[in-house]
C-alpha cells in the first residue's frame, strides 16, 4: 500500500470540525507564490496549481525512471494546500480576493531532495511543456496553531474562524500572524466532484499565549 500522509498523520489532515491545539512540525513542500483573486479562470492561482501537480506527480513517479532517489517509497501525493495574506498582515479577509497574496503548496516526503526537486522541474517542463520556473522548495515549521474541520464553501470560512477566535480567548491564547505565520488551508475535497456544502478544508492559524 502507498504511502498515505492524510491517513498517516490524522492529526494535521483530518482535525475534527471543532477548534484544536496542535504544533506542527517542519514540513518539505513544492510551492509557487503569487497575488491576486484565486477564483480568476485561468488566472495566476490556477496556473500555480498545473505547475504543482506537475512537478510533484514527476517526483511520485521518479522511480519509473532513471533518476533513482535514495530512501524513496510509494506514496499517495498529498492534498493541495494554500497559506494566505493580505497586505497589514493579520486574519484575511474574504471580501479582499484581489488583494490575496498567497503561497499555493503540496507536501512532499522529506526523501526528495534539492537536487531531486531540480531534476523534477525540469522533466516536468520537458514533458508537460509547462513553464516551471516559479516551483520552489519550501520548508515550512508553523508551530503551534488552532485549527479545525470547515464543511461548506470557501466563502463560510469566517464561520469557522469565528468559532476558533472563541476557543482561543477561552484558553489564554491569540493569534499570531507575521509574515512567515500565515492563514493555512488544506484542501480535502474536489470542487469539480463534490457540492460546495459537502467540502472539507483543514483551517489553520498560528497561535501564542497571550501576552
Amino acid at each position: 500500500m502507498p504511502f498515505d500522509f492524510k491517513k498517516e498523520y490524522r492529526e494535521f489532515y483530518l482535525p475534527k470540525n471543532a477548534p484544536e491545539i496542535v504544533t506542527v512540525p517542519a514540513m518539505g513542500y513544492v510551492a509557487v507564490r503569487g497575488e491576486g483573486d484565486p477564483n480568476v479562470p485561468g488566472g495566476a492561482y490556477q496556473q500555480a496549481i498545473g505547475v504543482l501537480y506537475a512537478v510533484a506527480y514527476t517526483l511520485k513517479m521518479s522511480y519509473k525512471t532513471d533518476h533513482q532517489i535514495p530512501g524513496f517509497f510509494q506514496y499517495v501525493v498529498p492534498p493541495l494546500e494554500g497559506f494566505w495574506q493580505q497586505a497589514g498582515g493579520g486574519p484575511v479577509d474574504y471580501g479582499r480576493k484581489d488583494d490575496f497574496r498567497w503561497i499555493s503548496a503540496i507536501r512532499l516526503p522529506d526523501f526528495v531532495t534539492p537536487g531531486d526537486f531540480a531534476w523534477a522541474v525540469e522533466t516536468a517542463e520537458k514533458k508537460k511543456q509547462l513553464d516551471c520556473s516559479a516551483a520552489e522548495l519550501l520548508m515550512v515549521e508553523e508551530g503551534l496553531c488552532v485549527q479545525m474541520m470547515h464543511l461548506g464553501p470557501y466563502d463560510t470560512e469566517p464561520e469557522s474562524v469565528a468559532r476558533m477566535e472563541a476557543y482561543l480567548r477561552e484558553r489564554g491564547y491569540v493569534t499570531d500572524f507575521t509574515d512567515t505565520r500565515l492563514h493555512h488551508e488544506i484542501y480535502l475535497s474536489d470542487p469539480r466532484k463534490a457540492a460546495p456544502e459537502k467540502w472539507k478544508t483543514v483551517i489553520r492559524h498560528p497561535i501564542r499565549k497571550e501576552g
